[in-house]
């Protein structure tokens, strides 16, 4: 019967300051946040050419932690050029900033036979993309960019949420890496 469970629920004599913690921590991350800039300046940007490319990144907890819940960068594909290819999680946005070319998509299912074990599609599907376009990657796709323009370089903002790695479901996997960086600026 439900009401059973007043017979047990006073057993135990543990003692914990859970709550009072949490104010605490609340109340010394609203001091430390106070502390951070609430407009972040191009050149406090960093620059890093990662396994994906050659990227900018505009919010990230190791540049500014105030921002909690947002992972977002800029990245620049070269004429002809391309990303590396990967899957992660979390969705992505991509905001195409200049240029035009597109996007192969990889959907991905999993088996749970011990542990996760992932299946990715033989074809990709394919999204074409320019200048002012909206691009959703959905969660867990193994995805890569590709510049179309052979004389002009593409630039996109990719935006994630960060709150996969929060939940531990922060998994990421650089299938492919991309073509040697550019050393040039955005």
């Amino acid at each position: 019967m439900p009401m059973e469970e007043s017979k047990f629920w006073r057993k135990g004599n543990q003692q914990a300051s859970y709550y009072a913690d949490d104010l605490r921590r609340a109340k010394e991350e609203q001091e430390r946040d106070a502390s951070y800039p609430k407009a972040i300046k191009p050149e406090e940007m960093p620059w890093e050419d990662s396994p994906h490319g050659r990227i900018k990144h505009v919010a990230h907890e190791g540049m500014n932690p105030r921002i909690k819940d947002v992972d977002m960068y800029i990245q620049e594909l070269l004429p002809g050029g391309c990303s590396g290819k990967h899957r992660h999680m979390a969705e992505e946005l991509m905001l195409i900033l200049e240029g035009r070319g597109y996007s192969l998509h990889w959907d991905v299912d999993f088996d749970l036979k011990e542990g996760y074990e992932w299946k990715i599609a033989q074809e990709p599907k394919r999204f074409d993309w320019e200048e002012g376009d909206l691009v959703w990657i959905p969660v867990n796709t193994v995805h890569q960019d590709f510049n179309s323009d052979p004389e002009k370089p593409a630039r996109f903002i990719s935006a994630s949420n960060r709150i996969y790695k929060h939940l531990g479901w922060g998994d990421i996997e650089q299938i492919e890496p991309a073509p040697s960086p550019s050393k040039k600026g955005l």
